[in-house]
């Protein structure tokens, strides 16, 4: 009998493998294509913004959003004027610009740099001299003013393909199975109301106040999938993971990746959402393409997830076990009828409340890391 679950488990690990390998082809395919290209060509267009700039922009925008001039409290992509035409759109009419402070700069000339007072300011058309070094300096600023993207109409602004939230029920027992186990792990599952109590995430894991949350208003299934999700932030991102936390984008790829693994072993098709979501993540991490990150998580996501699915209580795809056979936790098929958020309330599990928040402040590097968006 041993010899045969080392089998079932051989061809457990050799499902996960090939689903991390279909994963990893549809992101090279999908990193690959047009939209994906078009939409990081027109991200290249706009120039970073100063600090102050940014503050600049938020504040009018956010007064522009009060009077109803445009639809989104947040801005999205700024420009000039001049800039939105080159990009086939078109500042609409009555739309004030955001005033900026653009830098000013002349042209300074010198034999010897090592000198500050030898530095010199050429005037207009004015040529160095030979030997001497040229070199451009900021002398004051000057109001520009730029406008957001939803000021403007025109050609429709190019974006990567965006996750798609799972619809419809949840597996019956999953939610409860996974809550478990992120509270064997010393966490408190918090159920939110709506995203803006969690800086407009899905789901959030926060290990300093060690809680994981997740936002009630998704259909079932798209809860119990960001649950796998935080599970998996739980058991490979706490504050000693120290590679997953300087680059974000690799703990968000492995967390997406343990809740794919999970989801298709409950007969759920999660890659709607996952292959943008890990497809987004990893072109974030600098220095490698997006398929590299995704094909290096591969034993660390598999190890996860079938620890995870070995500690669960619930329906699951066949593993390779002969049916008949004995199993080691034979009360796998014994499932209550409960679902999903109804199935939280009925086992009497008491979800902790949690405050109305105020104006969106700057999480911790802590509560950042565990965000599903």
């Amino acid at each position: 009998m041993a010899t045969t679950r080392e089998e079932a488990q051989a061809a457990r690990e050799a499902r996960l493998d090939e689903l991390h390998e279909r994963l990893t082809g549809a992101v090279e395919q999908l990193v690959s294509g047009d939209d994906w290209e078009r939409a990081l060509a027109f991200a290249a267009r706009f120039r970073a913004r100063s600090f102050s700039n940014t503050l600049l922009i938020w504040a009018q925008h956010a007064a522009a959003y009060e009077v109803g001039r445009v639809p989104e409290p947040v801005p999205s992509h700024v420009a000039g004027y001049r800039q939105w035409q080159t990009l086939g759109r078109q500042v609409q009419k009555g739309q004030a610009g955001y005033m900026i402070l653009a830098p000013v700069t002349g042209r300074f000339a010198t034999a010897t740099p090592s000198d500050p007072e030898s530095w010199r300011r050429l005037g207009k058309g004015e040529k160095s001299r030979p030997g001497e070094v040229v070199r451009s300096k900021m002398i004051t600023a000057k109001p520009a003013y730029v406008w957001d993207a939803s000021q403007t109409a025109g050609d429709p602004i190019p974006e990567p393909p965006a996750p798609k939230l799972l619809e419809g029920e949840a597996p019956v027992g999953l939610w409860n199975g996974l809550a478990k186990l992120v509270e064997e792990r010393g966490f408190t599952v918090l159920a939110v109301p709506h995203e803006g109590m969690i800086h407009g995430a899905n789901g959030m894991t926060d290990y300093t106040a060690k809680t994981v949350a997740v936002r009630e208003n998704m259909d079932p299934a798209a809860q119990v999938k960001t649950l796998a999700h935080e599970l998996g932030h739980v058991l490979m991102h706490g504050p000693d993971q120290e590679d997953a936390r300087q680059h974000r984008g690799i703990g968000e790829v492995e967390a997406e990746s343990v809740a794919l693994m999970i989801g298709a072993a409950h007969h759920m098709d999660t890659t709607g959402y996952t292959i943008p979501y890990v497809s987004t993540w990893a072109a974030r991490v600098g220095g490698k393409e997006p398929v590299e990150i995704v094909k290096a998580t591969g034993e660390r996501v598999r190890k996860i997830a079938l620890t995870i699915l070995d500690q669960l209580d619930t329906a699951q795809v066949g593993d390779g076990t002969p049916p008949g056979l004995d199993r080691e936790t034979p009360h796998r098929n014994q499932l209550s009828h409960e679902r999903s958020a109804p199935e939280r309330a009925a086992s009497g599990r008491q979800v902790e409340p949690v405050p109305e928040m105020g104006p969106r402040p700057a999480a911790s590097a802590a509560v950042m890391q565990g965000r599903d968006l």
